[in-house]
Order: C-alpha cells, then structure tokens, then sequence
C-alpha cells in the first residue's frame, strides 16, 4: 500500500490564491448577518410573531448561514494544513490572538458595567478553553492541536479507505441526524469530520473536482433548496406555534449546511483569480472578526441590542439596508481593529528575541 507522505508535496507558497481568501471575507460576512439576527431581540420578536411579512422572510434568509459558515471555515483551515505543519508560532499566533481579544474585551464590558466582574468569570476569561460543546473558539483551538494526528491518519490510508471513513463519518453524522435520529457530538468532533472531508478534495485529483461551473450550479442549487426549506418550515411554525425554522440548517452536520459548504468551497478553490494582495489582507484578519463581534454575553447585549437596536428596525421599510449596511460596517470596523493588532502587538511579539529563541528550541 502506498503512504502518502507530505514530503511528496511541493511546498506551499507563501501567497494564497485569493480565490479561497475572497471565499473566507464572504464566509465571515455570512456568519455575521447569522449573529444580527439570532443574537438579538429580532429572533423572539419573530417567535412571537404570527405574521410573515416581508421583513420576516427577509431576517430568517438573512440569518439562514452561521452554521455553514463555520463549516466553510474549518474546511478553509483543514484544506491547508492537512498538507501543513503545526509549528510553534502558528499555535502561539492563534491561541495569543484569542486570549487577546478576550482579556481586552472583558476588561472593557466590566469597566462598562455590561459585565459583572467575579472569580468565576475572571478565570473563565483567562483560561483559552472553557467549552467544547458549541464553542467555536476554544474547539478550533483544540483542533489544531488534533491535526498532527489527523495528518498521520490520513497519510496512512489509501484513496478507498479514505472513502470508507468519509462514508461512516457522514452516514453517522450526517445522513442519520437529517433523518431526526438522536446524534451527540461536540464541535471538535465534527471539526475532526469536516477535517477528513476536506483532506481527501485536497489529496486525491478527480476530474471533477476542478469543474467550476458545476460546482457553481451546484453551490446555487443547495442555496435556494436552503432557504426553500427555511421559508416552508418559518410558515408551518407560525401556523403551529413553534420554531422550527432552521431545522434543516440548524446544526453543523444537517446534510444541506455540509453539502452547501463543500459545493462552495469548491467553486471558490477553482475561481483562479490569482493572488490579490488586497483580498489576502483583509482574509487575514477573519478570525479576528469572529473573535470580537461574537466575543460574549456581553457584547452580543452591546452590539445588537444596545448600539445597533436592531430590534428598533423590525417594522422599518428600510430594515434589509440596515441590516446589511450593519454587517459591512462591523465587518470593516472589526478588520481594522485587528489590523492595528497585528502591526502593533503581533508583530512586534513574534520579531522579539524571546520568541525567536523559543522557536528554535523547538526544532
């Protein structure tokens, strides 16, 4: 049996085609317009509502993607390293960018009475992991610390392994969960999946796989059979008095938010439009924009509620514009936020002596 071995690769290069760096800026622009919607007032007000106005569809469509997005994230991420390496720095980099972001942040919410500052909180704000259930953070965390031993996994399978395990992972995850049996998992564990997934488009050369025009159509397809089911579902839950709305998009593993986030994936990987030093930039800072916008409690009451009322715009005429005027807004201001961090802070840090020193040590 052949090993595959991820010294048979070329090297990476340093400058990412910006086809799948345009694709990571729309994907946090999608989880974003998630968050404008169910973290705040607006998701209850549309609970309690036996309408379906315009405004209403509109929220529910606009709110429809956070969980494909972070699904289209963790394949960006897998797609990479699983011909990468974990080196000190990236780990350092990463675990640093979100106590950063939490240390600050909390510190600003208690000095601003949003936060009520205790031992428990404190601890809960120092320590980098305080959930794998349905943390984004801290379980895109522990994945990286999983990927050597996902890579070892995969370089040890052949191409038909690799379709078996991907078959039972999606047949147990997946296919079974969509089916409304009962599935229990924690985002390291589908993280690990989607991990395997992305593995195998990055490994094996099918000639399909580089068809932009099918995954296009397909990405168009999966989108409109997802918001097709959001709407019948939000207008059988007005007319029953429940919530079921996004019942099929509601969970990382429901089968049209994963095949929605492969099929998109994919068109953006083949979209060749180079290297665009613009895009690469603001793709850098992502993560960052995740990290602040969706940090807490706290900032969750700050932001939608408080600073932006969205709930104020439920009956506007101009409710779409605000919303997605909002989303641009937070997405800039949070690029730029991160931006200072990185030339100010990051930089600086990993340029420093000490750092220079751990970094050789470990090799």
């Amino acid at each position: 049996m052949y090993m595959k071995n991820i010294s048979d690769e070329q090297p990476m290069q340093k400058k990412r085609e910006s086809g799948i760096e345009l694709f990571k800026i729309i994907t946090m622009l999608v989880i974003i317009a998630h968050h404008y919607f169910v973290n705040s007032d607006l998701l209850q007000i549309e609970r309690e509502s036996q309408s379906l106005g315009i405004n209403s569809i509109f929220l529910w469509l606009f709110g429809w993607g956070g969980k494909t997005g972070i699904n289209c994230f963790v394949l960006i991420t897998g797609y990479f390293m699983c011909r990468s390496k974990i080196t000190v720095k990236k780990f350092l980099k990463l675990i640093l960018e979100m106590e950063f972001y939490k240390i600050v942040l909390y510190i600003i919410f208690v000095l601003t009475d949003y936060q009520e500052c205790t031992v428990k909180t404190m601890v809960k704000t120092i320590l980098p992991i305080d959930s794998v259930a349905t943390n984004f953070g801290p379980a895109y965390l522990i994945l990286f610390l999983f990927i050597p031993f996902l890579n070892i996994l995969i370089n040890g399978m052949d191409k038909k392994q690799h379709q078996i395990l991907m078959g039972l992972c999606i047949g147990v995850y997946t296919v079974l969960s969509t089916l409304n049996f009962k599935v229990v998992f924690n985002y390291v564990t589908w993280f690990s999946v989607i991990y395997i997934i992305c593995a195998y488009l990055r490994i094996y050369s099918e000639k399909w796989f580089s068809n932009r025009k099918l995954w296009g159509i397909a990405s168009i397809v999966m989108l409109l059979i997802s918001w097709l089911s959001v709407i019948v579902l939000v207008y059988i839950g007005k007319k029953t008095g429940k919530s079921i709305g996004y019942y099929f998009v509601v969970d990382l593993n429901k089968a049209l938010v994963l095949a929605l986030a492969v099929c998109a994936f994919m068109f953006f990987k083949n979209l060749n439009i180079g290297y665009n030093k613009f895009i690469n930039k603001i793709a850098a800072s992502a993560f960052g924009v995740l990290l602040i916008h969706a940090n807490s409690d706290a900032m969750r009451q700050w932001l939608w509620n408080d600073t932006l009322n969205n709930a104020g715009q439920y009956n506007s005429p101009t409710l779409a514009i605000y919303a997605i005027c909002s989303v641009v807004g937070i997405y800039i201001v949070c690029t730029f936020i991160d931006m200072v961090r990185i030339r100010f802070i990051e930089e600086p840090f990993f340029l420093s002596g000490l750092i220079k020193n751990i970094r050789n040590n470990k090799r």
